[in-house]
């Protein structure tokens, strides 16, 4: 009699195992509609949506290369595998043309697609759930407004067991916090839209966090730096720590123009966010700086910086002051036009040329900064193709001995090797 309770006791348990799991995975459906005409849509509402996409950087991602816009295909590395961005335009076969308000809300605030299965969280709608409804309908407003295009995302690369959707469920439990951003009223109203962009619409921490073993932000570090795409993201929490620290006029510069005049120029996968943010009111990216800087943590003894100019002694820096005289010192030397007019700043100040590691320092002369047809001070060549990877060390070497008092980083060719290899395969 005994066994027989333990018996039905553990299959009891297992039952109510079962039951919360199935619970947790399997979410209804939402019903389809027919897609809304364009004119259905107030157009201030339209308006309105433009600005919350832009903040929300939804082009980037939902936007393969040569593709056109929100329709999708973008693939994004993860540990994990490969993800496909999916097509968010009003498409009514590939897009979301038949996704009602309710349906796209629930995608933001949940991770739960229209038919009910888990969407991956390469998507942040970890950030996204903290969005007003008025964000959220605004937001709808203006991707239903845009061309629909027919594209279906390709079949996603991922390791298995990841690639059993249901298991998104579990992550969700340990990283799902769902709910609205809610003021803090010792705080000001600035303050507080700053707050609620950066932890929601902007979902900074998501490339600016390390994430954990099974892809999470790290418990307690938000803001303490990422890597995105093979570039560092750097920590936003000790931009007091630089040798000039960051002031809310150069941050907001910095993130309107791609580029501040005592830190240095936007790239990899940060440029284009800097473009969006170019085309929201001025009000709401001084709120994410004013925001951001109220998160800094203590600085200590600031890094010292190195006049341009001075000789190298290591043989490394001195076979990298030949190729820097060759390919970079009519932009970046002490003598360069752009040293004295407009705002490019000293590589003295650059905060590649003074990170722990030189991995955005080799991918800015892996990749440039791409011609978009702005003023000539947002661009610079790729040198992927010009120089191998021990002349890419050689360089490093120069610049941080040259423009910096720092300690030489380590295995910068190895390093330089391995993102090649990465950027090859992008």
């Amino acid at each position: 009699m005994k066994h027989k309770r333990l018996w039905f006791g553990a299959t009891g348990v297992a039952i109510a195992g079962l039951a919360i799991a199935v619970g947790i995975m399997v979410r209804p459906s939402i019903a389809p509609i027919e897609p809304p005409a364009r004119a259905s849509f107030d157009p201030q509402l339209v308006r309105a949506g433009a600005r919350v996409v832009a903040l929300g950087d939804c082009v980037v991602c939902h936007t393969a290369k040569d593709g056109k816009p929100f329709a999708g295909g973008l693939p994004l590395a993860t540990p994990f595998g490969t993800i496909y961005a999916t097509n968010i335009t009003p498409d009514a076969d590939t897009g979301i043309g038949r996704w009602s308000r309710d349906a796209f809300s629930r995608a933001l605030r949940t991770g739960i697609a229209r038919d009910g299965h888990p969407l991956y969280p390469a998507f942040p709608y970890i950030h996204f759930t903290r969005m007003s409804d008025d964000e959220i309908t605004a937001a709808y407003a203006y991707l239903m407004t845009r061309e629909p295009v027919q594209a279906s995302t390709p079949k996603n690369d991922l390791i298995f067991p990841l690639n059993f959707r249901p298991l998104v469920a579990f992550w969700n439990v340990l990283f799902l916090h769902e709910g609205a951003s809610t003021p803090d009223p010792a705080q000001s109203a600035q303050w507080n839209r700053g707050k609620a962009l950066v932890d929601g619409l902007g979902h900074c921490a998501s490339c600016h966090s390390p994430l954990n073993a099974i892809g999470g932000e790290k418990a307690g570090k938000a803001f303490d730096g990422g890597i995105v795409d093979g570039w560092e993201a750097p920590p936003l929490n000790t931009l007091g720590h630089a040798a000039r620290p960051w002031t809310q006029a150069q941050l907001v510069a910095y993130l309107r123009t791609g580029r501040a005049s005592e830190h240095g120029a936007a790239a990899g996968p940060m440029l284009p966010v800097t473009r969006d943010l170019a085309t929201v009111p001025a009000e709401d990216v001084e709120a994410i700086a004013a925001y951001i800087l109220s998160i800094q943590k203590p600085a200590g003894a600031r890094p010292e910086t190195a006049g341009a100019g001075r000789n190298p002694t290591t043989p490394a820096g001195q076979r990298g002051a030949a190729l820097f005289q060759a390919s970079c010192a009519q932009c970046h030397g002490p003598a360069a036009p752009m040293q004295s007019i407009g705002e490019r700043p000293t590589l003295a100040f650059s905060t590649a040329v003074a990170a722990d590691t030189p991995r955005n320092a080799i991918q800015m002369m892996f990749n440039g900064i791409g011609w978009h047809g702005e003023d000539t001070l947002n661009y610079m060549p790729s040198y992927l193709d010009q120089y191998d990877d021990r002349q890419i060390a050689d360089l490093a070497a120069y610049i941080r001995e040259t423009y910096s008092d720092r300690p030489a980083w380590s295995d910068v060719e190895s390093l330089a090797a391995k993102l090649r290899k990465e950027d090859r395969t992008r």
